[in-house]
């Protein structure tokens, strides 16, 4: 901590193991407008608020989150422990119950439509979960950007008090 009395919004500020956490979470969910650029040859800026697709920014989310975590706590802390319990959820999750769910939407959708009294307004939505791959793929992309941002940046209260000494 900067400093111990901060104000509320100051100390969210000063949380370095959140910041870089979601700044995973952000540059994995960024970096799938680049593959579906790639891959897809299209540009697509939907992607940025769909859920599934590569990588998991949940994985990214939680891994970098509890790596992070551990670094400033130690990884015998039961913090570390709890934030590690919940990016395990979460990346079984993803792959599991989300998946299944999504495939199950898509089985539902293929359905003929006079099943249904009164027929669906939109069909429901089959991208939800992720495969094994994608969530590995966000569960390394989280440690490598949380761990080198927390030791190298710190926290985003620190990154500005830094900026306002250089820039005066």
């Amino acid at each position: 901590m900067l400093i111990a009395s901060l104000s509320a919004p100051l100390q969210l500020l000063d949380n370095a193991s959140l910041a870089w956490g979601l700044a995973a979470c952000g540059l994995a969910q960024l970096s799938k407008l680049f593959i579906e650029l790639v891959t897809q040859r299209r540009w697509r800026p939907q992607v940025l608020i769909e859920t599934g697709g590569m990588p998991s920014s949940h994985s990214a989310l939680v891994t970098g989150t509890a790596a992070a975590v551990g670094w400033l706590d130690g990884f015998d802390s039961p913090a570390f422990a709890l934030a590690s319990t919940v990016a395990f959820v979460v990346m079984y999750d993803a792959s599991g119950v989300r998946r299944a769910a999504g495939f199950t939407a898509e089985r539902v959708n293929a359905l003929p439509s006079n099943l249904w009294d009164p027929s669906p307004d939109k069909p429901l939505k089959e991208r939800l979960g992720h495969s094994r791959l994608e969530v590995l793929v966000g569960s390394l992309l989280g440690p490598a950007i949380a761990l080198p941002g927390l030791v190298y940046v710190g926290s985003p209260l620190h990154l500005a008090h830094v900026l306002s000494q250089a820039f005066g």
